[in-house]
Formats: structure tokens, C-alpha cells, sequence
């Protein structure tokens, strides 16, 4: 009986070709990139390089099995078999999985840089303030913002039920003036879909064409998203993003708090990205009902701005 050497053509040609682009890639990047001492660009790379030789090794141990009659020249020959489906599957999932999941953390990596590169000050002056609620210093900041004339008004969106002007104006005494004139509170949204169609209304209502938003920096990136998806091709947004006092987000891997921080927030993230990409209109959104607890997206408004709304009250 003819003795011939195994070689399964298909799973031979998709092993080297994922392992050539995978581990050749990865050295050769790796080499200079090291000298950058660059962790978000080197942590990739050097994973991409682990899936190459994970690819080039994982399951082919099988490959050729030696005789046992102790003859040098059988070792590398084998009685030849049909090639297996399921193994050739089952490495293609793999191999698909292994690169998924570079990819991945290639993102949230790229995300954090992001994050890390935005501008503290808008770039320009904007029609209206709009401030994210979630931290105390993000209202501040925002009054702030108004008083130096980067906007006409202010909205303070997904306010507490149980937090009145009186109370913000308390938490920021200096800017009293500013809080009894200029500044709208919105009592109804619940997460940022409901922050993002606040913000379409309110923009709206004021006729204005572009504005200033002001939110936690790891929050800025979903919140772009968010409101851009609710807008026209004529309104515009300017970020401005608050960095919280403590808060290294270049230094995620050494503070386990502000890694899974922002790493829930990338996930957040792809997922608002995702779904604005196949959904309409935001006001028709099942999401922000589910995420808001139940509480329907059209629920009462009670936005006090104007000094004579706030005397009547």
C-alpha cells in the first residue's frame, strides 16, 4: 500500500496566510513601535502578534504521526485520511474569534486615546449650552461656559425630579444672575436617548443651529453620537468635554475603578453606534423606554427658563 505525506490544501493555505499577516505583521510593528514606548499602540500589536503563533500552533499537533516500527523515514509519513470538516471549522472560527477580539481591544484602546486628545475649551462660540446631568461639576462648568458668553442659554438636561433652580442656584452662588435668566431645566429624559431628544427640542424651540455640549469626557464620545444621530445636516455640536478631578484615564490598566468605567462605556458606545446606524427617528425609540425604567419618552416637561415663568412659580 502507497504511503503518502498528508496535506490538506485548504487548511494548510488559511493557516499560514492568517499566521503570515498575524505574526509577520506583529514582529515587524512591534520592533519599532517599542521604541516609542507607546502601551496603546504596542498592546495590540503585540497581541496580534500572541494570535499568530497561537494560529501557527493550536491543533496541529496531529498533523503527522510518528510510526511506531521505529523507522526515521515512516516518522513523517502517515496513512492518508479524507481532511476533516470540523477541524478546518472549528480553526476558522478560531482564527475569526482570535482576530475579533484584537479588533476589539484595538477599539477600545483607540477609544481611550480619543477621549485622551479632546480639546478642553469649544473650539467657538455656540448658539446655545446644553450640560449632561451625572456630576456636579458638569453644571458648573456649563454656568460657566454661559457667563463667558460661549452661549445665549443653557439647558440643563435629565434634571432630578427633586432638584429645583433654587438648589443649583446654592451649588454655584456666584452665578445667580446667569441661572434666573438664561437657564432651561429638563425634567425629562432619563438617559441620553431622552438627553439627545431634549436637546433636538429645546434647539428648536430657541431656533438655534448649533451647541455646545458639555458632559463627563468618557461620556462624550456616546453623546456625540446620540445627538448627532437626533439632528439635521444644518445643526452643529461643539463638545466640551469635564475631566473629573482623579481621573486618569491614561492610566487605565493601573486603576481597576477606571478601567471597568471605561470599558462599560465602550461597550456602550458600540452599541449606541450600532443601533443609530439601522434606527429612525430617536422619538420612536423602544431603548429609551427600556432604559429609562419604563417611564415613557413623552412624559410631562416641566422646563422653568424664562424670568417670568419663574415669578409666576
Amino acid at each position: 500500500m502507497a504511503l503518502t505525506i498528508r496535506k490538506p490544501v485548504q487548511e494548510e493555505s488559511l493557516r499560514l496566510s492568517m499566521a503570515a499577516i498575524a505574526a509577520t505583521l506583529g514582529r515587524m510593528t512591534l520592533r519599532t513601535l517599542i521604541r516609542t514606548r507607546d502601551l496603546s499602540i504596542t498592546a495590540p500589536v503585540a497581541a496580534l502578534e500572541a494570535v499568530g503563533w497561537a494560529w501557527q500552533n493550536a491543533g496541529f499537533r496531529d498533523r503527522a504521526r510518528p510510526a511506531h516500527d521505529g523507522n526515521r523515514d515512516m516518522q513523517a509519513l502517515s496513512v492518508p485520511r479524507p481532511p476533516s470538516r470540523l477541524r478546518f471549522v472549528r480553526r476558522a472560527l478560531f482564527g475569526a474569534g482570535a482576530l475579533g477580539a484584537v479588533a476589539l481591544f484595538g477599539g477600545f484602546l483607540a477609544f481611550v486615546a480619543t477621549i485622551e486628545r479632546m480639546e478642553r475649551r469649544p473650539s467657538g462660540r455656540a448658539d446655545g449650552i446644553v450640560a449632561l446631568t451625572g456630576g456636579a461639576q458638569r453644571v458648573g462648568d456649563a454656568i460657566e461656559l454661559l457667563a463667558g458668553g460661549y452661549g445665549r442659554r443653557l439647558l440643563i438636561s435629565g434634571v432630578n425630579e427633586r432638584t429645583s433652580r433654587e438648589e443649583i442656584a446654592r451649588l454655584n452662588p456666584s452665578q445667580g444672575r446667569w441661572i434666573d435668566c438664561c437657564v432651561d431645566l429638563d425634567y425629562r429624559a432619563r438617559n441620553t436617548i431622552g438627553n439627545a431628544i431634549e436637546t433636538r427640542r429645546w434647539m428648536r424651540r430657541n431656533r438655534f443651529e448649533t451647541i455646545a455640549v458639555v458632559t463627563s469626557n468618557y461620556h462624550m464620545p456616546r453623546t456625540l453620537v446620540e445627538i448627532e444621530h437626533a439632528l439635521t445636516d444644518g445643526e452643529a455640536v461643539v463638545p466640551y468635554p469635564v475631566v473629573t478631578d482623579g481621573f486618569e484615564i491614561g492610566r487605565w490598566w493601573q486603576d481597576p475603578a477606571v478601567a471597568r468605567l471605561v470599558g462599560a462605556e465602550y461597550v456602550k458606545f458600540l452599541a449606541a453606534w450600532l443601533r443609530t446606524r439601522i434606527e429612525g427617528d430617536p422619538e420612536q425609540s423602544h431603548f429609551a423606554v427600556l432604559i429609562g425604567r419604563g417611564k415613557p419618552s413623552k412624559a410631562p416637561v416641566r422646563m422653568v427658563a424664562e424670568p417670568h415663568l419663574h415669578a409666576a412659580n
